[in-house]
């Protein structure tokens, strides 16, 4: 009976840990909702995160303005995601090179959950906005200006900012 009960006791500690990696946001972006996994996100990030700051060598340029992120008008959520998960999944991951095992493996699965919520977010209908088109046109304008492995470098480091505002939508589903 005791040794039934320790199971049972160990499978509720396993279990309850498992509800954390499995947490869940529902993301509402103007007409279009998609679950992201951000617990799964920031622990990804948090592995690469010192080494892609560290090796950042561009201190000056920066891709990402925090109040241009804040300021992205309503209507026009779903398709700066849209724009900014085709950057990352395009532009980004490829060229961003890692030496250790745990870091690339760190870095191909946040690859993946972005390509995973851009297919998602590719089945909404976004409407583009000229001012969405110039703020993602502007990071891009950034990127090309540095070689292209210190821009991806750059870009990787400054994915608190991406994880950040999409922090800011939805209520926590399970």
């Amino acid at each position: 009976m005791k040794m039934l009960f320790g199971c049972c006791l160990c499978l509720l500690v396993l279990l309850s840990g498992l509800s954390d990696t499995v947490e869940s946001r529902t993301l509402h972006l103007d007409s279009c909702s998609v679950n992201v996994h951000i617990h799964e996100l920031r622990k990804h990030y948090s592995t690469i995160r010192l080494s892609a700051i560290s090796g950042d060598s561009e201190i000056a340029v920066k891709l990402l303005d925090k109040s241009a992120m804040r300021n992205v008008q309503e209507g026009q959520r779903c398709c700066f995601m849209r724009l900014l998960l085709r950057f990352y999944v395009e532009r980004v991951f490829g060229n961003y090179a890692l030496s250790q095992p745990q870091d690339q493996r760190s870095s191909s699965a946040l690859a993946n959950a972005f390509v995973t919520i851009r297919r998602d977010i590719h089945k909404c209908h976004c409407h583009c906005g000229e001012e969405t088109q110039r703020t993602i046109d502007s990071l891009h304008a950034e990127f090309i200006k540095l070689q292209i492995n210190q821009a991806a470098q750059k870009a990787v480091g400054e994915l608190d900012t991406v994880l950040d505002w999409l922090e800011g939508f939805g209520p926590k589903t399970h």
